[in-house]
């Protein structure tokens, strides 16, 4: 057994006694349907006659099978029916309820339309789901908070649905995926960031119409999802060099599900290669490690495990403790437990910040019970 299995077996924090934060829950209507009455009549229409769009590549489909509801916990599908994470009363029980979660961030990615091919369609779903998700769960729980899903590869629509949410308490953060048409540090994107005025989070995921490695498609499930983190770290080099950060220097970014150990490198090589290449880039003032540190932040599922488990201390102490948010992507199959996520031994302080401290300053900045 190893040294982390061994960990993990013993009780290593008082998470089911202490409030937490949860900050990536998936959601999602019972039937795609549901959706319908928050829609214009002529979006049910070009629905029902053409169905949705996603982008298309040259060799593959956009999805491997995580987009299909076996992804989820066995236990996770509700006994009346219904896909995994699309019953209130049962996410209540089965969830919020026995792990004491007094914030949950929910993360609409499936369906998340922002990267449809069809633009107004796209900006008519992501509308509707917004009515949806506040009519339908933030209002009747007030435990949980939302993500405002935009039709991100239209930015002008993406600042119009951001201003129609403006100030409401249910929206916590804005919401993107990280396989976008081009990288998100792309000036098309910048209207979204200049707009936001709440974090922005970019989940995992998502399709733009390319494969996630640099050269073509992969073979094997595995690889797509070990990519994700590739991808990740290619938007990350993008945001910091092309100056997002510099430009607006209030913005805060929240990577949901895609890793954090990767961080620590990705940012020493992107500090080496500046000092010999900064001439290219006179608009940034500081290492792009400093911008890291300073306006990134990631939540820990799925969280990397390496033998033995202190060679994690060591990522996190780099990242910082204040920079992560405790998640457990439920009802994925890939689901962390908060009370085995964390295979160290923690103070009190570190306890507290990892499971909810740090989700309040990100989302309810100046909040604290």
């Amino acid at each position: 057994m190893s040294q982390t299995e061994l960990t993990r077996s013993q009780p290593v924090n008082a998470a089911t006694k202490m409030a937490i934060a949860d900050c990536d829950i998936h959601h999602s209507p019972r039937e795609f349907s549901m959706l319908y009455k928050y829609l214009e009549p002529q979006w049910r229409d070009h629905l029902d006659q053409f169905g949705q769009r996603a982008r298309q590549g040259n060799y593959s489909g956009p999805q491997y099978p995580k987009s299909q509801p076996d992804a989820s916990r066995r236990d996770a599908w509700p006994p009346g029916g219904g896909r995994p994470g699309s019953n209130l009363d049962f996410m209540r029980t089965h969830h919020l309820d026995p792990h004491n979660i007094e914030l949950g961030v929910l993360a609409m990615i499936r369906p998340h339309p922002g990267g449809f091919q069809n633009l107004d369609l796209s900006a008519a779903l992501c509308r509707a789901i917004n009515d949806w998700q506040v009519t339908e769960w933030t209002q009747p729980e007030p435990r949980l908070k939302a993500s405002i899903v935009v039709p991100y590869e239209d930015a002008p629509a993406s600042v119009r649905e951001i201003e129609r949410w403006a100030g409401h308490p249910d929206m916590v953060q804005v919401l993107l995926l990280s396989r976008t048409v081009e990288p998100l540090g792309n000036r098309r994107y910048w209207p979204i960031y200049e707009a936001a005025g709440l974090p922005v989070g970019v989940h995992a995921f998502g399709y733009g119409g390319q494969p996630t490695s640099s050269t073509g498609w992969g073979s094997f499930y595995i690889e797509d999802m070990v990519g994700h983190s590739q991808s990740c770290q290619s938007m990350v080099s993008s945001m910091v060099v092309e100056g997002i950060f510099e430009r607006f220097p209030a913005l805060r970014v929240v990577l949901i599900e895609a890793g954090f150990a990767w961080m620590a490198s990705l940012a020493w090589r992107l500090d080496r290669n500046w000092r010999r290449l900064r001439a290219e880039t006179p608009h940034l003032k500081r290492l792009p490690s400093e911008y890291i540190k300073s306006h990134i932040w990631l939540t820990t599922q799925p969280m990397e495990e390496p033998d033995p488990s202190e060679h994690l201390r060591d990522v996190i102490e780099w990242i910082g403790w204040d920079r992560l948010l405790f998640a457990t992507d439920y009802p994925h199959w890939d689901y962390d437990s908060p009370q085995t996520a964390m295979p160290l031994r923690l103070t009190q302080e570190q306890r507290e910040a990892f499971f909810i401290g740090n989700a309040r300053d990100v989302y309810t900045p100046g909040w604290r019970s």
